[in-house]
């Protein structure tokens, strides 16, 4: 390893090989920051079973200097899964400050990237933050409007009604102030976000999606086989703010004038009963499955034999199964989120703008009778494939580091 290679300090709670969203999207950032950057990554004691081994596998990797820290499991017995993630996430940053502190002083490191569950309402390492500080990808000041909550669950509608008023709330919100003013480089993964961010902090602001085309998983997956059914996929943990109401209700409208069409749901979340109630009201037993939480490999099976990819989601979510539609060649049916979308035109994705409720599901149902044309779906899934190698993991590794660069030479 060069001995004049940068050093960074990256906070990555989520970090683990061989996973999807957020575990994974930190881990491949991880793995390309090391192609240029030095590294010591704090993750989640929990992730040094899979880390170590893979990187046994991969000495190529073995210079990142890995970190581990977990509360012990009598501090933590009420912490199951995602329940009690955020408590937990805000205690374990507080818990490895010390951490943080320690080895960036021990091992002379200026910089301090945090990097995963990129909240900008969370907590972020106090003595991380006072350094050359780079916050993000970030995002989390998205709302979703009262049109579309109101068809949630109670606890949906109490949940965005919370997320509405923190955001109201923002300009009295001195950490969030804090962070924006202490940060050298905001990564924001929405222009909503980063419009939100202090007018006189915005300059420190850049547009970035925090995921990527990662094409390898699927060299070995056997391609969809010819048949009369077009399947559609929709993928993600079922909450209320990712649209699959809007999915299986635009899939009621396109479904009704063709009965080839089925829809697989895949993921599993607090949602589920609204959701197959929705089902049942709509009579699309037949038509609709879903396979609740699957195994990676399954997945990329799923993936491999449905025809079009669908995230109506919101806001920023499930974005790696959009990018995976393009390592794939598959069409993309999305909403405008101002984030990640902005690398998705209409040559290769059908790009909804998020407009009333109403106007959204007839546009997606839209969307899904346009698929049934083979040749339609043939064209915009060959322009999503070669779309993709402008956005691989390896591209956007060489944009984080010129970034990092470019500040390094302008000074804080």
């Amino acid at each position: 390893m060069p001995a004049d290679r940068t050093k960074i300090f990256v906070s990555a709670y989520a970090c683990e090989p061989g996973l999807g969203s957020e575990i994974g999207v930190g881990w491949h950032w991880v793995l390309e920051m090391s192609k240029h950057f030095e590294l010591w990554v704090l993750t989640r004691e929990s992730n040094r079973c899979t880390i170590e081994p893979w990187i046994a596998e991969h000495p190529e990797f073995s210079g990142i200097h890995f970190l581990y820290f977990d509360l012990p499991k009598w501090a933590r017995f009420w912490k199951k899964g995602m329940r009690g993630v955020r408590t937990y996430y805000n205690i374990w940053q507080y818990c490895t400050n010390r951490i943080v502190k320690h080895t960036m002083r021990e091992n002379g490191i200026k910089i301090f990237h945090h990097l995963t569950y990129g909240n900008v309402l969370w907590k972020v390492s106090s003595y991380g933050q006072k350094q050359f500080f780079v916050w993000g990808p970030v995002g989390g000041l998205e709302t979703i409007p009262g049109e579309y909550s109101r068809h949630y669950s109670q606890k949906g509608r109490l949940i965005e009604w919370v997320r509405r008023m923190a955001i109201k709330m923002l300009p009295l919100n001195f950490g969030f102030k804090k962070r924006c003013k202490r940060a050298d480089l905001i990564l924001c993964k929405t222009e909503i976000t980063r419009n939100l961010v202090p007018a006189k902090y915005r300059d420190k602001c850049v547009l970035f999606t925090d995921v990527a085309v990662d094409s390898t998983p699927y060299t070995s997956v056997t391609a969809k086989k010819e048949q009369d059914t077009i399947e559609f996929i929709t993928v993600g943990r079922l909450d209320a703010w990712r649209g699959f109401d809007l999915v299986i209700e635009s899939f009621a409208h396109a479904a009704a004038i063709d009965k080839r069409m089925h829809l697989t749901i895949v993921g599993k979340g607090s949602d589920k009963e609204r959701l197959t109630g929705l089902v049942e009201r709509l009579g699309l037993q037949k038509q609709v499955t879903f396979t609740g939480k699957v195994a990676m490999d399954e997945y990329y099976r799923l993936l491999a034999n449905a025809d079009v990819v669908v995230n109506a989601s919101l806001k920023e979510g499930a974005v790696t199964v959009s990018f995976d539609s393009m390592a794939m060649g598959k069409p993309l049916i999305c909403l405008d989120t101002t984030g990640y979308t902005r690398y998705f035109s209409n040559d290769y994705a059908i790009v909804i703008p998020r407009t009333s409720r109403k106007q959204v599901v007839e546009d997606i149902a839209a969307a899904m009778e346009r698929m049934k044309s083979k040749e339609e779906r043939k064209t915009i899934g060959d322009n999503a494939r070669n779309a993709g190698a402008q956005f691989t993991w390896v591209a956007r590794g060489e944009e984080f580091k010129e970034l990092i660069k470019l500040k390094l030479r302008n000074g804080k």
